[in-house]
């Protein structure tokens, strides 16, 4: 959906008086202000978004992490698999929330309860991100095809895709409508590919094992599968978005122009945009009869666009390249049938490609198969270095740039993007075993990651309850799937820090 002309001129329009603390508490932030909720558009103009979020999505679990337990430990495990992406559902639903509600990103709104919390997302936004794992991924997947040797240059082509992504971000005149384009067709592109290959090869008797994990709920892998829990913990948060990821939905929202977004300006590049005043504080609609109507007109919208676009997308592709791995690696009696590729890093893709081509698809395939996966890839880094450049630009503005005319929201989130590329790039160049080894890379972004998501979702149950008139409050039911979801990330996230710190030996014995 196109932004209304008058988005422009955010910040000279009369608004209404106050938001009271009594309806929506401010914490440290100026107070909301009222406007009218806009009416809400056809479903089929506010597809974007959630194809966005299932961009992020593609190039960890879906192609990396869950693939590679199927071929450690068959689908008993599976199960894990289905909840965490079902979960993810409702946890970005209760993200969208409050960006349908306010026109604010969900971590303006935890910084409602104190700066703290600022400098709490920013620390597990950057940290998690700051290393380049899926543009070495990808680089590796072309050195492998350029070379024959998935490490060959592969450092400097990482750098390459880093800077390509960086100048389709600054070109595009506004950032929202290029990452939506970019990701709309390589999305596109890569469900063809993956439907593609999964007729080609999956048999019927993997997908009969599958179903039969996904009843096993419970079942944990055996101790000789080789997978340590922080592999476990990553492939459940990273079972969709994942992390900090995830709440790059509300930007998106707000950039889309859902809801109270509308009166919200977007980001524009410095080169070809022409820039927009940003309301970096939101507006509440006031609890008339047509407002209440409008916003769950959207409500019910937005949850249909993120289940079509957002849910369907990554279950699909989890469920396929899971069947994928499964039908090349093991017989029609469940037995793998060797165990050459169990190394943790992108050998395994390598060695799934190979086995690939051994098959009736022979060299296409193998090539295919790895095309497929320089596309997943590189689609994931462009995304995430996009969505993390917003949420710490966001987080910045907010808390301690609000009154700057000098750093507007478009020049830090410019500002932002470079140094991230620039320091990745400096990491991959200087190197180490652990930037050499990819798959260690996704464990480590994706375990952090699971404590992440752990943490806002109570934070989003407050702030949805408190912060919120009741109109715009989560139901009863949601409010128990995101109590469960608080549960089961933070269950698997402690489980993990405790197998590290036995591991470190500081528990004594």
């Amino acid at each position: 959906m196109a932004k209304d002309a008058s988005a422009a001129k955010v910040g000279r329009e009369p608004v209404d008086d106050v938001v009271p603390e009594s309806v929506s508490p401010a914490g440290t932030l100026p107070p909301l202000r009222y406007r009218d909720m806009p009416h809400a558009v056809p479903l089929r103009r506010m597809l974007g978004p959630s194809i966005i979020l299932a961009g992020l999505a593609l190039g960890s679990g879906e192609f990396i992490l869950w693939p590679y337990i199927t071929y450690r430990s068959g689908f008993v495990f599976f199960w894990a698999c289905i909840v965490g992406v079902t979960l993810q559902f409702f946890i970005n639903m209760e993200i969208s929330r409050w960006a349908l509600a306010t026109g604010e990103s969900a971590v303006a709104g935890f910084c409602r309860l104190g700066r703290i919390w600022g400098w709490v997302f920013l620390f597990l936004t950057v940290i998690p991100h700051m290393v380049p794992a899926w543009a070495k991924g990808g680089a590796e997947l072309v050195s492998h095809l350029a070379f024959g040797d998935h490490q060959k240059h592969s450092e400097y082509v990482a750098i390459g895709g880093l800077l390509l992504c960086g100048l389709i971000l600054t070109l595009g005149p506004v950032v929202y409508r290029t990452v939506e384009r970019m990701q709309l067709i390589l999305v596109s592109l890569i469900m063809f590919m993956v439907i593609a290959l999964a007729i080609l090869l999956v048999r019927p008797d993997a997908v009969m094992a599958q179903a039969k994990g996904i009843m096993n709920v419970g079942g944990t892998p055996p101790a000789d599968a080789g997978l340590d829990v922080a592999m476990l913990l990553g492939a459940l948060a990273f079972a969709g978005a994942g992390g900090a990821l995830n709440l790059g939905q509300s930007n998106y929202i707000k950039d889309k122009g859902y809801g109270m977004g509308k009166y919200v300006g977007r980001i524009t590049s410095p080169v070809t945009g022409e820039e927009e005043a940003i309301s970096e504080t939101g507006y509440l609609f006031r609890q008339t009869e047509s407002n209440i109507e409008r916003f769950r007109s959207w409500w019910r919208k937005a949850n249909t666009e993120h289940f079509l676009s957002f849910f369907i997308t990554c279950l699909l592709c989890l469920v396929l390249l899971s069947l994928i791995c499964y039908s090349v690696f093991y017989d029609a009696q469940g037995v793998r049938k060797n165990d050459d590729y169990s190394k943790n890093n992108i050998e395994f893709v390598v060695g799934q490609s190979q086995a690939i081509s051994g098959g009736t698809l022979g060299e296409f395939g193998r090539v295919a198969f790895l095309l497929m996966g320089v596309a997943i890839l590189f689609t994931t880094e462009f995304g995430i270095l996009d969505v993390a450049t917003r949420i710490s630009t966001d987080l910045i503005k907010v808390n301690w740039l609000r009154s700057s005319r000098t750093w507007s929201e478009s020049r830090l989130y410019f500002l932002i993007l470079w140094i991230t590329i620039g320091s990745g790039s400096l990491i991959l160049l200087i190197g180490n075993d652990t930037v050499q080894n990819s798959l260690s890379l996704f464990k480590f972004v994706s375990a952090l990651n699971g404590g992440v998501m752990a943490l806002y979702c109570i934070t989003l149950l407050y702030i949805n309850k408190r912060f919120l008139p009741p109109a715009a409050r989560m139901n009863a039911w949601r409010t128990i799937m995101m109590l469960i979801a608080t549960g089961f990330f933070g269950f698997f996230a402690v489980w993990a820090s405790k197998i590290q710190i036995e591991k470190l030996n500081w528990l004594g014995g």
